[in-house]
């Protein structure tokens, strides 16, 4: 039987998405169950994914076998921009195809599979296609990452609207509590989002997630990610 994909996007960028996954990842193995990261698109990198380098750091484990065969990130451009401009600048197309093909083999191997995008979830893969249009082709469920940052509900409204508008599952919402910019508004912001889910989609998760400071200290409820 093969692996299940929890695709995991943000509200932005820069707002934990790398953190979270691996976090998540750290979690689900303690439940016992087998888990890899991947990342859909690397940009800002040269032959190495600093996003899976920081997964593996996080997990305490050394780069898989399939890190090493490029798997666990199909594509990496060198310039930090979106992946559509990234690929243009190195001269290359991105292939989904590709991306897919990766991940079904890791599907193969391990009962999760965490696939991190690149930024949030309008970022455009193609001059066609975005990351939200690829997880409704793949049909994958979504854990969505926020954080406590002001501007924060306004996204992630914006973003379940999407979610909701394009037919997608979003399993958890991830509240990313570090780094702490204003405690009022962070707690505000946790309190105002866990009374909409609990309105406007209760079967979505919260959950909450602290600053790593040795290993993988944070626990999260992976429950209702399996």
């Amino acid at each position: 039987m093969k692996g299940k994909v929890l695709f995991v996007s943000g509200i932005d960028t820069n707002v934990g998405k790398t953190f979270a996954t691996a976090v998540i990842a750290c979690n689900l193995a303690k439940a016992g169950k087998s888990v890899i990261t991947q990342k859909m698109i690397q940009t800002g990198c040269e032959r190495v994914s600093e996003d899976i380098e920081m997964h593996r750091k996080i997990q305490g484990i050394p780069f898989t076998e399939e890190d090493l065969e490029g798997v666990t990130c199909p594509y990496i451009f060198s310039y930090p921009c979106s992946p559509h401009m990234a690929a243009a600048k190195d001269g290359k197309i991105i292939d989904t195809n590709k991306i897919a093909a990766a991940t079904e083999l890791l599907r193969e191997k391990y009962e999760y599979v965490l696939l991190e995008g690149a930024g949030g979830l309008m970022v455009p893969i193609d001059f066609t296609l975005l990351t939200i249009d690829y997880i409704r082709q793949q049909s994958y469920p979504l854990v969505l990452v926020t954080s406590g940052k002001l501007g924060s509900i306004n996204h992630t409204l914006l973003s379940m609207y999407a979610c909701k508008q394009y037919g997608i599952e979003v399993k958890a919402l991830v509240y990313n509590l570090f780094p702490e910019e204003d405690k009022l508004i962070t707690e505000n912001t946790l309190e105002y989002l866990s009374q909409y889910l609990e309105r406007e989609s209760p079967q979505t998760a919260l959950l909450s997630l602290e600053e790593v400071k040795e290993g993988c200290s944070p626990s999260l409820d992976v429950v209702s990610l399996l």
